[in-house]
């Protein structure tokens, strides 16, 4: 094991890359959220047109500068969609009882918000005219192994990902179906 010179080592502030590490409160472009986050900077614009409490400063040219509590309203906004199964309208709603913030103890969406949020994420696909549309393909969260300690909170964005993840391998096993594989 080779070991490291200490003047090969970032200095504070800075990373192994050579970047510089922003201050926890500075104000992060769209792209730094949307890494931060995992969510495609496309989605971020949407959000902006449909959560008015949503509101990054703009520059010149249009580009965006999120403050830390904007970051923190996506994230929030980002769990009740993808983890918690709200419907942009539930959030919107949320929103609008809270007085344009999110609680912490926000209750489980009713199935029948749930099963309207599924269907506003689908994604649809066209069947091909000789072939039947193929069905989704099953997958619970069941079929996930967790890594998070029994007793202890998952991590947000870990959930968020899973869910991501699960959605995705949904349409991929439905594309393969269609392709007869």
């Amino acid at each position: 094991m080779s070991q490291l010179n200490p003047q090969e080592l970032p200095s504070h502030g800075e990373t192994m890359s050579g970047r510089l590490k922003k201050a926890p409160n500075a104000f992060r472009t769209i792209s730094e959220v949307a890494d931060e986050l995992h969510i495609p900077q496309h989605v971020l614009r949407f959000w902006e047109t449909r959560f008015p409490q949503v509101k990054p400063l703009k520059r010149g040219g249009g580009r965006r500068y999120y403050r830390p509590e904007d970051i923190a309203l996506l994230r929030r906004i980002s769990d009740l969609l993808y983890i918690q199964g709200y419907t942009i309208k539930g959030v919107q709603r949320l929103l609008r009882e809270g007085g344009g913030k999110l609680s912490d103890d926000i209750p489980p969406p009713t199935p029948d918000e749930r099963a309207e949020a599924a269907a506003e994420r689908a994604i649809p696909i066209p069947a091909e005219p000789d072939l039947p549309a193929p069905e989704p393909a099953p997958c619970e969260a069941a079929d996930i192994v967790s890594v998070t300690p029994a007793g202890s909170r998952a991590d947000p964005n870990v959930e968020r990902l899973r869910a991501v993840l699960r959605h995705t391998l949904r349409e991929l096993e439905s594309i393969r179906s269609l392709l007869g594989s």
